[in-house]
C-alpha cells in the first residue's frame, strides 16, 4: 500500500512558525495550500519525492472544525499541543475498503490560492480518533498532475515512519502484511510502552541534501 501524506497539526496561532521551522530545517519551503471548507481546517503543504507530501494543518474558528471527523480530530490535536497527527494511505478504489471495514467514504476538497479545487474521497478518520496508530484512507479524484506532491523537484522524500503500535492490529485494518505495511518505505515499530503509553506515529525519517532528517 502506498504513502500519500503524512499529517503534522498547529494551532491557528503557531501554523506559520511550525511550518518555518519546518521547512528551516528540511531545507525546503511549503506551499499555502488553501482550506478544507466541509472540515473547518487549512494547510500548509510540502511536495515530497515518491508521491508523497508533508502536510501541517490547523483548526479554523468554524462550525466545521466542530462538526466534521477530521476537523475534530485536528481540533482534538492543536488542544494537546500539536504535533504529529497520522499516516494517510492512498488507494485507487476505496469501495474495496469500504466494504472490507463497513464504513462509507466522505467526499473533501481543499481549494487552493489560485482558485483550483482539489477533491478527494476519505475513510476511516474518526477510526483514527478512536485509535491513533490507526491512518486512514484516501482516493484522490483530482488527476494525478494536481496531486500535491507534483513538482517536487529538489525537495526531500520520506525513508521511514516510527509508530507506536501494534503491526497485527494495523495490519488487519490496512488488509496489508504486519512485515510489509507500505511499499518503499521502512515502518519501525515501537512498543506504546517506550512512548509514555501513547500509540500513532512518532516521527518521520526525510533524506535532505542536509542528511537524513528526523521529525518528531
Amino acid at each position: 500500500m502506498r504513502l500519500d501524506h503524512v499529517s503534522y497539526v498547529a494551532d491557528h496561532d503557531h501554523l506559520v512558525d511550525v511550518v518555518q521551522r519546518i521547512g528551516s530545517s528540511l531545507g525546503a519551503a511549503f506551499q499555502d495550500g488553501g482550506i478544507h471548507p466541509r472540515f473547518g481546517t487549512r494547510n500548509f503543504i510540502l511536495p515530497l519525492h515518491g508521491g508523497t507530501y508533508l502536510e501541517v494543518v490547523c483548526p479554523l474558528d468554524h462550525p466545521a472544525a466542530d462538526s466534521a471527523a477530521f476537523g475534530q480530530a485536528v481540533s482534538q490535536r492543536a488542544r494537546e499541543g500539536g504535533g504529529w497527527l497520522t499516516w494517510v494511505v492512498a488507494v485507487d478504489d476505496i469501495s474495496s475498503v469500504e466494504a472490507r471495514v463497513g464504513r462509507e467514504p466522505v467526499t473533501g476538497h481543499r481549494r487552493r490560492p489560485d482558485g483550483f479545487d482539489l477533491e478527494w474521497k476519505q475513510l476511516g478518520v474518526k477510526s483514527t480518533m478512536e485509535d491513533p496508530q490507526l491512518p486512514f484512507f484516501v482516493q484522490w479524484i483530482t488527476d494525478a498532475a494536481h496531486h500535491p506532491s507534483s513538482g517536487a523537484n529538489g525537495h526531500p522524500v520520506i525513508e521511514k515512519l516510527e509508530i507506536a503500535g501494534d503491526p497485527s492490529v494495523i495490519s488487519a485494518w490496512l488488509g496489508e502484511p504486519d512485515d510489509h505495511p507500505l511499499d518503499d518505505i521502512e515502518v519501525i515499530w515501537i512498543d506504546p510502552a517506550d512512548n509514555d503509553g501513547e500509540a500513532g506515529l512518532v516521527a518521520v525519517h526525510l533524506r535532505t541534501e542536509r542528511g537524513t532528517i528526523r521529525l518528531d
